[in-house]
């Protein structure tokens, strides 16, 4: 009963820049009052996320050798899916132009895990940030969400130091998140966890850690362009014991960075150590119901038939998952050497 109790406060507080009015939560022994004001229809319920596609066909070669190509692990479509929006792929080798005003056809953008940390994807990484924030300071909420290699690029950029990353030996384990002290989970991606699941987080191994790369406390804190833009939600240790920064929020943008991957828990099969028990899976549906709430707050209202033009459900996903290891499924998408793909809009 305490837990209940607990976790409908957390809810109703977490309520409180929507609503503006006084809610009554009795209690045992006290009544807890909310005062939150209340958005009507301001929320936007057809949200579309932009993903990113990373270079490559995601098997090594296996599925496609074409040096153009680019693909988007389908666990990451499933994740969106799963909280009530939709998919744009975000083609990273097709012209600027193109991929910048497809922007303007989502409400939040989602970086992939992956290896590319330089080149074209590292340029287009610190473009789409630079749009992020700027749509932000605009005053029209536009979420980010960045995983594995897309947390190591934001680091970087932010930073400005191309040695920030450090190696660790976290790659293809899971493990436990240990909270940064003193924690606040209001307004972050853990408010609606229970605090079972919370306590549960630091004892069970519910994360899937798939990285060869991180940022140290220490380091993180004695870069001041970092400390400055995000705060520390959680850290981790390696299988060295050497811990490493491992969740991160922005403090004046809905940013959230992870150094661990929240969508294997559900939607991926190819490593027997990802977890997939119960409370595993929640904290996958957790976090992509967080994301997806960020993104219904985001003022852009696309026009639908370009949306629906450019949406993933016109590509075909390949199922690569027999060879037993890395992803079930991908989507492949193979640029033209002259970079002559259109984009898709209705006059």
């Amino acid at each position: 009963m305490n837990y209940l109790l607990v976790s409908l406060k957390n809810y109703l507080n977490s309520l409180k820049a929507n609503y503006n009015k006084i809610i009554d939560l009795p209690g045992e022994d006290e009544k807890y009052r909310v005062d939150v004001q209340y958005i009507g229809n301001s929320l936007y319920y057809r949200p579309v996320i932009g993903i990113l596609t990373h270079p490559g066909d995601g098997a090594s070669g296996r599925l496609n050798k074409d040096k153009n190509a680019s693909y988007i692990a389908a666990s990451y479509v499933k994740f969106i899916e799963s909280a009530g929006a939709r998919v744009i792929p975000l083609i990273y080798n097709e012209p600027q132009e193109i991929l910048y005003e497809k922007l303007n056809l989502v409400n939040g953008v989602l970086l992939t895990g992956g290896w590319k940390k330089n080149g074209l994807y590292y340029e287009v990484v610190e473009g789409i940030f630079k749009r992020v924030l700027e749509r932000n300071d605009t005053g029209d909420p536009f979420p980010l969400f960045a995983i594995c290699l897309g947390f190591e690029l934001l680091c970087k950029v932010i930073s400005k130091d191309a040695d920030i990353l450090k190696k660790f030996s976290a790659h293809n384990h899971a493990s436990t998140l240990q909270f940064s002290k003193p924690i606040d989970i209001q307004g972050t991606v853990f408010q609606r966890f229970s605090p079972e699941l919370l306590q549960k987080l630091t004892t069970h191994c519910l994360v899937m850690q798939l990285h060869k790369w991180g940022v140290s406390p220490e380091r993180f804190c004695q870069n001041s362009a970092l400390c400055s833009f995000f705060r520390v939600l959680t850290t981790c240790v390696d299988e060295d014991n050497k811990e490493y920064v491992s969740t991160v929020q922005a403090r004046d943008y809905p940013i959230t960075a992870f150094q661990w991957h929240p969508e294997k828990n559900a939607f991926e099969w190819g490593y027997s150590t990802i977890p997939h028990s119960e409370d595993a899976v929640q904290v996958t549906q957790h976090v992509a119901n967080y994301f997806i709430s960020e993104a219904r707050k985001s003022l852009n209202r696309p026009r639908t038939r370009d949306v629906l033009d450019n949406l993933i459900y016109n590509y075909i996903p390949t199922y690569c998952g027999k060879a037993g290891r890395g992803y079930d499924e991908v989507y492949i998408f193979s640029q033209p050497e002259s970079n002559n793909s259109s984009l898709l809009l209705t006059e």
